[in-house]
């Protein structure tokens, strides 16, 4: 029978210093897999793997954006931990505001963090789980790489590349056995979120929807907690998903209808 269980592996997890990312580590470490929790902020990565279930998780300080030091973190992994056989690229951005208002800046980071750092990361340890003929990714995108939204233009575009490029690496890697799928959650219970709204009204707001914004709302009336999230990830990242690969799960309670 197949199993979710992920004992003796070895799981690299960018953006893991909180917020799916964190769910992430924690769903991974809880069905046995050795978590190399990865973070810009060196503190939070250290502490995230400090606190997993489980032996053996550590953390590692990593800007996704720096190719160089993308190679240098995988290395250092693959010789501290083991083999990766599992990269769950989490790390993004989000600056939301109109397209025609957007400064240089603000467009150049999203792409910088949100499609760069997922090649570096996915071509780091693409090639090398390429070499050994196993292996498995996913990336977490989002809804609205599919979905046009007002005001998320940068985002909606940098996710929509991301999402494809993972796509058509599974294409290429498939030949050696590796999978490759995307995760893209709709509105999920994180500081993100919260971000974008007044104090308070995140939830709401999103359940609701916004016509004059052509949002629809959430069917299921809920907002996801990061642990949905990771449990779809879990899932993709497991032999039960042996045959699955070049999808993109949708977690949105139905948002994106």
């Amino acid at each position: 029978m197949s199993s979710d269980r992920l004992d003796g592996t070895t799981s690299l997890v960018t953006g893991a210093g909180r917020g799916i990312g964190q769910a992430v580590t924690q769903a991974l470490a809880a069905r046995g897999a050795r978590i190399a929790a990865a973070d810009l902020d060196a503190q939070r990565a250290g502490d995230v793997a400090a606190a997993l279930a489980g032996t053996g998780h550590r953390g590692y300080p990593l800007d996704v954006r720096d190719s160089a030091a993308v190679e240098a973190v995988v290395s250092r992994v693959e010789d501290e931990l083991g083999p990766i056989s599992l990269l769950v690229s989490v790390a993004g951005v989000l600056h939301t505001g109109p397209a025609v208002e957007l400064t240089d800046e603000q467009w150049t980071e999203t792409f910088a963090v949100n499609v760069h750092g997922v090649f570096h990361c996915l071509r780091s340890v693409g090639r090398r789980m390429a070499g050994r003929g196993a292996g498995c990714i996913v990336t977490v995108s989002s809804n609205a790489a599919t979905i046009p939204r007002m005001h998320m233009s940068a985002y909606a575009a940098s996710k929509a590349a991301s999402a494809q490029f993972t796509r058509c690496l599974g294409l290429e890697l498939a030949q050696h056995g590796i999978r490759c799928n995307v995760v893209s959650p709709g509105s999920t219970d994180t500081a993100m979120l919260h971000s974008m709204h007044a104090d308070g009204e995140a939830a709401q707001a999103s359940i609701d929807g916004a016509p004059a914004e052509y949002r629809v709302g959430i069917p299921l009336r809920k907002l996801a907690r990061p642990a949905d999230v990771a449990d779809a990830v879990a899932f993709l990242a497991s032999d039960r998903a042996g045959h699955i690969t070049m999808q993109n799960l949708v977690v949105d309670g139905g948002a994106a209808l």
